[in-house]
């Protein structure tokens, strides 16, 4: 039997590579803890977002210079200003909608049926984005127009279905409202501190009666893999993506969608 240091540190390698890829991580999670017996109880339901934050840590790492010019200008620099007011503009639509569907959200679209269909789905997306030819006029993830953080906003929201992708819709919508592909990408890497911390400190304190600590060794190993693969992850992200596309990612969402059909269909 697996032990459960090893569940978190595949768990953690998981999270780390999908969380900013346009893939999927609770797609790609659920369908690992499905397929591999990678998790089950309320605990490990849980992991998947706790350890999240370790990813997040990484985007605050690799962007640490960028963040703290803008929280010590937010204040006296109207730029820096905007930026903030336009960044809490964005995720005030996922707050809102987790906060009032999210019960019903994990009730009835958390099952590996969902998740392989809009895997499938997301990657015919992204393949037809790739193919369009858009005319990107912002160039800078910091000066957006406000309605377009709103915009965005809203395009984070369809992640709330597992194998959407939240860097996904981001990065799409992004697109499609005019960003050009590296800025849309690191929007989405911004984007996702205020949405994961706050999913993080949601989930820890619903299941604070699960934890132990015994838990916490397991949550740390988690956290550190995570951490330590999604820095490698983000710094090769922006420029392949920025060269190449998404076709990769696409074909990527294709294939293990329709492969986790196949199980189902087949009883797994």
């Amino acid at each position: 039997m697996m032990s459960d240091a090893l569940r978190a540190v595949i768990l953690g390698i998981i999270e780390g590579v999908t969380e900013f890829l346009p893939v999927s991580s609770t797609g790609h999670l659920l369908l690992a803890e499905r397929f591999f017996n990678l998790g089950e109880g309320n605990f490990w339901n849980s992991f998947s977002i706790l350890i999240q934050l370790g990813a997040i840590l990484a985007i605050v790492a690799l962007y640490f210079g960028k963040l703290w010019r803008v929280a010590l200008g937010m204040f006296s620099n109207a730029e820096d200003r905007r930026f903030v007011i336009g960044l809490l503009v964005s995720f005030l639509p996922a707050a809102v909608i987790g906060a009032a569907a999210g019960h019903y959200i994990k009730a009835y679209l958390f099952n590996p049926w969902v998740v392989c269909f809009s895997l499938i789905v997301g990657g015919a997306i992204l393949l037809w984005v790739d193919q369009l030819e858009l005319d990107p006029h912002e160039h800078d993830a910091t000066t957006f127009p406000l309605p377009m953080y709103l915009a965005i906003g809203f395009a984070q929201c369809l992640a709330m279905i597992p194998g959407v992708s939240r860097s996904g819709a981001t990065i799409v919508g992004a697109m499609l409202l005019g960003a050009d592909k590296r800025a849309a990408a690191e929007f989405s890497f911004f984007l996702a501190i205020p949405t994961m911390v706050g999913a993080f400190a949601y989930e820890f304190y619903k299941n604070r009666a699960d934890m132990s600590l015994d838990h916490t060794g397991i949550i740390a190993i988690g956290f550190v893999v995570s951490f330590v693969t999604a820095m490698i992850v983000v710094k090769t992200f922006l420029t392949y993506v920025t060269r190449h596309g998404f076709t990769l990612f696409a074909w990527w969402r294709v294939i293990v969608g329709t492969l986790g059909l196949v199980a189902l269909a087949m009883g797994r």
